[in-house]
């Protein structure tokens, strides 16, 4: 084998390492009730607005945002699990949080069951 490949060999193998580390590092952490008082205050939330809304006959099946003010800094996005495409259009997600205005966000999926905090 010659330079040119052993050195081709060794940039893929450092690159495939980098990726590996960077997908094993990079996961959003799980939401733990009691962890912290701000997400459990935006959980509550998110689940007492989706119950009225529901009771108020708004349709989840597209995902639809169901608030850009939560909180301050936080949105109420409803998305389905597993994730569908449809979750992904513009028009299915909360403005707030496309634009910037909003930092945060609690995901439940489109019956009611929390899907993601951050």
């Amino acid at each position: 084998m010659n330079k040119k490949n052993k050195l081709f060999f060794l940039v893929l193998a450092v690159v495939f390492v980098t990726a590996m580390v960077v997908l094993k590092t990079n996961k959003t952490p799980a939401y733990k009730k009691g962890a912290s008082g701000i997400y459990d205050t935006a959980v509550s939330g998110a689940m007492s607005l989706y119950k009225s809304m529901v009771i108020s006959g708004v349709d989840m099946s597209r995902g639809p945002c169901l608030t850009n003010d939560l909180m301050q800094d936080w949105v109420v996005d409803i998305v389905h699990s597993p994730r569908e495409d449809i979750d992904d259009l513009p028009e299915n997600q909360c403005q707030a949080y496309l634009e910037g205005r909003a930092e945060h966000f609690v995901e439940l999926d489109t019956n009611g069951n929390l899907v993601r905090v951050r």
